[in-house]
């Protein structure tokens, strides 16, 4: 796994041995960021040059390394496995990150008062736990995600989600066993 674009491009990034861990893929990822720069998200305003990143369900931090790879200013990285914040760490690590992120051990469903508002938010929660509408919640009355946020989320190709009051799909997608769904926050 590599970071696809931007000042870190090529850079490897360290993946976890064993199957807890499901980084998203590099060609779902180049996906993403494609339709963030220049889909829909684009269209209502979305710049990701000097954005806010909340890597919600991080893992190996991969999304928002990504955005901090191709212009996004700071990145919140939230995760709570302490196997998953090991291999974070030496992703930030190996791509200098160290400055304009940090990690916020915690569960995205139970998550801390942010000290700063999100424009853009990537959510990767283990897939059939029907954890993403509750984080999605919890992440907005917490605080993370400032009005008009972009929300990109990977689910199992065969979840259902109905989006949550306040939250518009812009987007929804499949990439192999993932279906991305990118979405706007109206609060």
């Amino acid at each position: 796994m590599r970071v696809i674009a931007g000042k870190w491009r090529g850079k490897k990034l360290e993946t976890p041995a064993g199957n807890d861990i499901r980084p998203t893929s590099d060609r779902a990822r180049g996906a993403i960021f494609n339709v963030l720069t220049h889909g829909k998200p684009a269209a209502t305003g979305f710049l990701l040059k000097n954005a806010t990143v909340l890597d919600a369900f991080a893992g190996t931090g991969a999304m928002g390394l990504e955005a901090l790879s191709r212009g996004a200013k700071h990145a919140s990285f939230m995760e709570n496995a302490n196997k998953s914040i090991e291999v974070l760490r030496a992703n930030i690590d190996t791509c200098g990150a160290q400055h304009e992120s940090d990690i916020q051990r915690a569960d995205a469903a139970n998550p801390p008062t942010a000290g700063r508002a999100c424009s853009l938010i990537l959510m990767d929660p283990p897939y059939g736990k029907e954890l993403l509408g509750p984080s999605m919640e919890a992440l907005s009355v917490a605080g993370w995600m400032a009005a008009g946020a972009i929300c990109c989320a990977e689910l199992g190709k065969g979840e259902v989600f109905d989006p949550l009051r306040g939250f518009e799909i812009l987007d929804d997608r499949r990439y192999g066993a993932a279906r991305i769904i990118i979405l706007i926050w109206r609060p």
